[in-house]
C-alpha cells in the first residue's frame, strides 16, 4: 500500500422539489452508482469557489453554496486512496437539467432528482446522503470502503 495524503472534495446537497440531485459517480458506464454533484478541492481556490465551479461542470447549473452538512471519509486500502468529501447545502440560483449538457471532463453523463422513496431503489453513496439531505444535522461518516 503506498502512503499519500487524503484528497478533499466538495459535493452539493441540491433539493429541489423535495428531491435529490444526484450524479453517474463513475464515467463510461462503468457503474450504477450515484452520488452527489462535486469534486476534488483546487489549491487556492475557496471550497464554495470549487463547489460552484464542479457544479457547473457536471450539471450546467449555477448554484448558492450553504451550509456544510455532512462530512464523509471513503478509503480504498489496497490503492493507499483516502478521501474526506465535504456536503454542503446549495440552492440553483439559474440554469435546469439539460439532458444535452456535456461535462467538459466527461465523467458524469447522467444526471437527475431522486425523491427520498426512489433512493431506496438505486445504489448510491455516501449511506448517510438521505440522512444529511432531508435531515437537518450536521453529520460525519467516516471512512467507508470505497465501491464501484
Amino acid at each position: 500500500m503506498t502512503s499519500r495524503p487524503p484528497r478533499l472534495a466538495v459535493r452539493a446537497v441540491i433539493l429541489a422539489d423535495d428531491r435529490l440531485l444526484l450524479v453517474n459517480a463513475y464515467g463510461g458506464g462503468v457503474s450504477d452508482l450515484w452520488c452527489a454533484p462535486g469534486g476534488g478541492v483546487e489549491v487556492g481556490t475557496s471550497l464554495p469557489e470549487n463547489l460552484i465551479r464542479e457544479v457547473a461542470e457536471e450539471t450546467g447549473l449555477t448554484v448558492d453554496v450553504g451550509p456544510l452538512c455532512l462530512v464523509n471519509e471513503f478509503h480504498d486500502p489496497p490503492r493507499g486512496f483516502h478521501q474526506v468529501d465535504l456536503y454542503f447545502r446549495c440552492e440553483i440560483v439559474a440554469g435546469q437539467i439539460d439532458p444535452g449538457w456535456l461535462d467538459p471532463e466527461g465523467i458524469v453523463t447522467e444526471r437527475r432528482f431522486f425523491t427520498r422513496e426512489e433512493m431506496s431503489s438505486i445504489r448510491f453513496k455516501p449511506d448517510s446522503l438521505p440522512e444529511a439531505a432531508w435531515g437537518d444535522a450536521v453529520l460525519y461518516d467516516p471512512l467507508e470502503l470505497i465501491v464501484r
